[in-house]
C-alpha cells in the first residue's frame, strides 16, 4: 500500500488492525501544531496596578513596626493610638458600607452591622482583659530572640497573605494560607507588645495590630474588587505614611522598605513582561483532551 493510502486511512488509534506500523507518522500530523494558543500578553501598567495589594501589605507592616518603636521609645501616647485606631476603624467601616450599598441587599447589611458591632465589643473587652497577661508573656525571653521571632513571623505573614479580590456576597471560605498569615502577624504583634512598658501600650498595640492584620486585609481585598482608583489612592497613602513614620527612626529600614516597594511595584512587573517573550508552549493533536468543567457556587445554608 502506498504512503498516500496510508495517510488517507491513518487514525490516532492503536487498537485497530492497520496496514502501517504502529510508529508511522503521517506528514499531516503537525498541521495542527500551535504555539501559545491560550497566551494573553500582560501589559506593564496593568501588572503595576495588580501589585498594589502587595505594596499595601508591606506598607502596613512597616507602619505597624514604626508605631511599635514609637511606643517603646515613649514617642507616642498609647491613649492617642487607641483613639486613632477607633477613628480608623470607623472610617474603614464607612468605606465598607459605601462599597456594599449597591451590591448587598438591605437585610444583609443590617445583619452584618449587628455582627460587626457584637464582634467589635467582644474584641475590645477581650484585649482589655488580656493586656496585663500579654505584657508578661515573654518576660523570660531575651530581646534578641523576640526580634528574630517577630521578623520571621512577619516574613511568613507577607508570603502567605491572600492578595486576591474579595467579591461581595462571596461564600468562598478563607484559604488556609490566609488564616496562617493572619495568625503569624497577630503572634508577632503579641511578642512585640510584651516588650512595652505598661498595659495601656500593650492594649493599644494589639488593638492596632488586629485592625492592621485582620480587618484591613478584608477591606483591601474588597476595594481591590470594587474601586481600582481608590486602591491606587490607598496604596500611595500607605506608602507615604510608612516612609514618613520610618525615616525618623531608622534610615536603614527606610532604604530597605523603599527598595522592596520599588522592586515589587515597578521592577517585578517589568521582569514579567520581559520574560513573556521566552514563553513557548507547543500544542498539537498528541495532547490529551482537557475537559471543561463549569462549577456552580454552592450556597451554604
Amino acid at each position: 500500500m502506498s504512503s498516500q493510502q496510508w495517510e488517507a486511512e491513518w487514525e490516532r488509534v492503536l487498537w485497530k488492525k492497520k496496514p502501517y506500523p504502529d510508529n508511522y507518522v503521517p506528514r499531516s500530523f503537525l498541521s495542527s501544531l500551535s504555539r501559545n494558543p491560550n497566551f494573553k500578553p500582560y501589559t506593564y501598567w496593568h501588572l503595576v496596578v495588580l501589585s498594589c495589594p502587595i505594596s499595601q501589605h508591606l506598607a502596613s507592616i512597616f507602619v505597624f513596626l514604626a508605631v511599635f518603636m514609637r511606643l517603646q521609645q515613649h514617642l507616642l501616647d498609647p491613649r492617642a493610638l487607641v483613639w486613632i485606631s477607633a477613628g480608623v476603624f470607623i472610617a474603614g467601616y464607612m468605606v465598607w458600607e459605601i462599597l456594599d450599598f449597591t451590591t448587598v441587599d438591605k437585610v444583609a447589611r443590617y445583619t452584618n452591622r449587628a455582627k460587626t458591632l457584637k464582634a467589635s465589643i467582644l474584641v475590645f473587652l477581650a484585649l482589655m482583659s488580656l493586656s496585663p497577661v500579654l505584657k508578661t508573656l515573654t518576660a523570660a525571653t531575651s530581646s534578641d530572640s523576640i526580634w528574630a521571632l517577630s521578623a520571621s513571623l512577619f516574613i511568613l505573614n507577607a508570603l502567605l497573605a491572600d492578595y486576591t479580590a474579595l467579591r461581595p456576597q462571596s461564600h468562598r471560605r478563607e484559604r488556609l494560607t490566609s488564616v496562617l498569615s493572619m495568625n503569624a502577624a497577630i503572634s508577632s504583634s503579641v511578642v512585640l507588645a510584651s516588650r512595652l512598658p505598661d498595659d495601656i501600650s500593650v492594649f493599644g498595640l494589639i488593638l492596632f495590630s488586629v485592625q492592621t492584620f485582620a480587618l484591613f486585609p478584608m477591606l483591601r481585598r474588597r476595594i481591590q474588587d470594587a474601586a481600582r482608583p481608590l486602591q491606587i489612592i490607598v496604596t500611595v497613602f500607605l506608602v507615604g505614611l510608612s516612609l514618613l513614620l520610618t525615616y525618623p527612626l531608622s534610615t536603614t529600614a527606610t532604604y530597605l522598605y523603599t527598595f522592596c516597594f520599588i522592586f515589587v511595584t515597578f521592577v517585578a512587573p517589568g521582569m514579567l513582561v520581559w520574560a513573556q517573550r521566552f514563553k513557548n508552549e507547543i500544542r498539537g493533536t498528541w495532547d490529551p483532551a482537557v475537559p471543561k468543567v463549569y462549577r456552580r457556587l454552592s450556597v451554604s445554608r
